[in-house]
């Protein structure tokens, strides 16, 4: 159990999310989509790390309360709340969150419309189309799920195919003069369209590749590709890192906003990367996770909220425009990313060399 200050601070950062927020589109949970999609991620991470009852008897009657809603349009984005199925069925072993996984993933793998380079077109619940576009958000949203599945079911077939979309999505998005990741890539025009480095894209897989390594490993092999990009990945994130802990929205624009959703995926991208063999197990990578974890507590108020989070937002037609025309407001993803960042700092040896 955690009994740090920390543990009062995540505990702050939870109370925060499952209050009601009715009508505020960052912060209400009560629907079927992404921002309480990465909510619900999280809490089930924050329940791994601490036990604590009252987070999964939230999380079993979240779900009672809102899977009517997952019964509308079937996108990309949609996906991100049936992330905690398998868990919910290994605890319960009620087969319903099993039966669920595997009819989501059998629409995912065989229906879900694809780009020429087979990568699952991000698509969103909004009324708006992205023909042909990768987004590195599709890595947390919808192949988490699917490497989770594949690890209930035991599926080498659908552990197959979350390895193949990751390894498309660092071919299509990763920058090879820097490392990072670029926002999206249209396959129709061929190019990154705005090519932005915006750093809450790079948190998603910083995030996400760990948590998928850790589901499907033990199925099939990890190709030295994936190792290798991921580790020039992190490597490149941390040369974008500002003086203050933290990445700027856009992290090659340092004269941006800091961006803390972004900061605390990418800081947990460390941690959990180093748990999963993916990085070195090093103190220095250690303490700059914890750096992170540090520069992001002036940003989370005493009521639990985190500040600082950029809006959703597709690829921007400018880099500019992410500054200009995202605004910070507060999120469930904000919070999530950041609960999960806590749920991993204090409890993972406390850094055993620090």
């Amino acid at each position: 159990m955690m009994n740090s200050p920390f543990a009062i601070t995540a505990d702050k950062v939870w109370e925060e999310m499952i209050n009601d927020h009715s009508g505020e589109w960052g912060m209400d949970i009560h629907h079927w989509d992404w921002v309480p999609g990465v909510g619900v991620i999280a809490m089930l991470e924050y329940y791994e790390a601490t036990r604590k009852p009252e987070v999964l008897a939230y999380l079993q009657s979240w779900v009672k309360q809102n899977v009517e809603k997952s019964k509308g349009t079937k996108v990309i984005n949609s996906i991100a709340p049936y992330a905690i199925f398998p868990a919910l069925y290994r605890i319960t072993k009620d087969a319903w969150f099993r039966e669920e996984a595997v009819r989501v993933t059998e629409w995912l793998i065989k229906e879900t419309p694809r780009t020429r380079e087979d990568a699952f077109e991000h698509t969103v619940t909004e009324n708006a189309a992205f023909p042909e576009q990768v987004w590195a958000d599709t890595i947390f949203m919808a192949v988490l799920f699917l490497a989770r599945t594949a690890s209930l079911v035991g599926s080498t077939i659908y552990a197959e195919e979350a390895l193949k979309q990751v390894i498309i999505h660092l071919r299509l998005l990763q920058d090879d003069e820097t490392n990072v990741l670029f926002h999206g890539w249209n396959c129709g025009s061929g190019n990154h369209m705005s090519a932005a480095r915006w750093t809450r894209a790079n948190a998603w897989i910083a995030a996400g590749i760990p948590m998928i390594v850790e589901e499907i490993g033990q199925l099939i092999a990890i190709p030295d590709e994936l190792k290798e990009r991921y580790g020039r990945l992190m490597g490149g994130l941390l040369s974008y890192q500002q003086e203050d802990g933290l990445w700027s929205t856009v992290m090659d624009q340092p004269h941006f906003y800091r961006e803390v959703s972004g900061s605390a995926g990418i800081a947990y991208g460390l941690l959990k990367g180093m748990e999963m063999g993916l990085l070195p197990r090093q103190e220095e990578t250690a303490v700059t996770a914890e750096r992170v974890f540090h520069a992001i507590l002036p940003y989370i108020t005493e009521q639990g909220t985190v500040e600082g989070v950029s809006g959703g937002t597709p690829v921007m037609p400018t880099i500019q425009a992410y500054q200009d025309d995202i605004p910070t407001y507060p999120t469930l993803y904000g919070q999530g990313l950041v609960l999960m960042l806590m749920a991993k700092v204090p409890n993972k040896e406390r850094f055993e060399h620090a």
